[in-house]
């Protein structure tokens, strides 16, 4: 009888934990935690939720937010689809998105993309020119001549174009952010306007990954809503 106890007790005390937690994620409001766009922006991600990163290899709050996300990405594979753009801000910033953009065209992002990051954050190599991206490439263990021959193609000139009109059609004007199923917004600063209990980046950026987690569970309601 005293096992059977238990197990209720333990019953009971998951059940409380899940009604909390459901009534937390209820707690997300549009405007505070994340926003809808005006008008949702088409996404090809089949039957699965297409989660998009707006970033900046300069951007120290995108360098710090990696590790997290990516974490959460794996969580999550089996619902979303992930992808990355890496903002246009002028000057030297253009040169980093096409590093992105170059190691994208290679097929090479996923095993150079925190490289990049620790050669800004860590190394303190700020990658302002093409001669010191070329330099970068070649010292990383890419083929220079290949490298360039991706960083010129029309490939990589039209994600660039491609990247300037998702900008604007997702109304980015800061950074890192990230899209959900082309309709919904947030952010870690956005998380903590939601709530002002998130103090250090950390836990915004945790807060952020619920409200991400919120958002996913939303998007497919949606879908599946539509389909009927």
């Amino acid at each position: 009888m005293r096992l059977i106890s238990k197990l209720l007790q333990a019953a009971v005390l998951g059940a409380a934990v899940l009604v909390s937690t459901g009534a937390a994620a209820l707690d997300f409001k549009n405007g505070a935690d994340y926003t809808t766009l005006p008008e949702a922006q088409n996404t090809d991600a089949a039957g699965k939720v297409e989660v998009t990163e707006f970033f900046a290899y300069y951007c120290p709050h995108c360098a710090r937010f990696e590790a997290p996300l990516q974490a959460w990405v794996k969580k999550n594979a089996a619902n979303i689809v992930f992808k990355r753009v890496h903002v246009a801000s002028g000057g030297s910033v253009a040169v980093q998105q096409r590093i992105f953009y170059t190691l994208e065209a290679m097929g090479a992002v996923e095993q150079y993309h925190q490289k990049v990051f620790d050669a800004m954050h860590v190394e303190r190599n700020r990658l302002a020119t093409e001669e010191a991206a070329f330099d970068w490439a070649q010292k990383a263990g890419l083929d220079r001549a290949k490298f360039i021959e991706a960083w010129n193609s029309f490939g990589v000139q039209a994600k660039l174009r491609r990247a300037g009109a998702m900008m604007g059609a997702y109304r980015i004007d800061q950074w890192p952010m990230v899209a959900i199923d082309g309709r919904y917004m947030t952010s870690p600063s956005q998380a903590s306007e939601g709530d002002k209990t998130l103090q250090t980046e950390e836990q915004m950026q945790q807060g952020a990954l619920k409200v991400m987690d919120f958002l996913v569970a939303k998007a497919k309601a949606d879908k599946a809503a539509e389909k009927k």
